[in-house]
């Protein structure tokens, strides 16, 4: 009985971990309440609501949406952008494994390895990809379900 105890609590402390290390608008905001201070109040909501616009710049693009999971660097006869991509990662049939950078340092053999890691035939697709030319967002292309 106590090892079954312990092992809830243990399950549920690690789980409480998980979520708080979750990367969210409120979250990035209390890191950085100095940036998000100096925004109107419509592009705060905005941000609050995991949402961006065109005009903002690369700041404001990172407290909405965290870090990109890939940057691509483009150049054409306009001169050069910088995409930034957000990956989600499904299994064949369209469910939603995860989404977000911080899973790309795990590594096979790592104990806390999650096991959709390693999910067979896992496919990426872009949920947002937003191009920047002179830091400011230019293009916002969403994939809706």
């Amino acid at each position: 009985m106590k090892t079954s105890k312990f092992l809830l609590l243990a399950a549920t402390a690690l789980v409480a971990l998980c979520v708080a290390g979750c990367s969210t608008p409120e979250a990035r905001i209390r890191k950085n309440p100095e940036a998000f201070a100096r925004l109107t109040p419509a592009q705060q909501d905005l941000i609050r609501k995991g949402q961006i616009a065109i005009g903002f710049d690369q700041e404001m693009v990172q407290l909405a949406l965290g870090e990109p999971d890939h940057i691509i660097t483009r150049t054409d006869a306009t001169g050069a952008s910088e995409i930034w991509s957000y990956t989600t990662y499904e299994s064949p049939d369209g469910m939603l494994l995860y989404r977000g950078w911080y899973h790309r340092y795990y590594y096979w053999g790592d104990p806390m390895f999650p096991y959709y890691l390693d999910y067979p035939h896992r496919q990426e697709r872009d949920h947002y990809r937003v191009t920047f030319k002179d830091g400011r967002a230019v293009s916002i292309e969403e994939h809706k379900q």
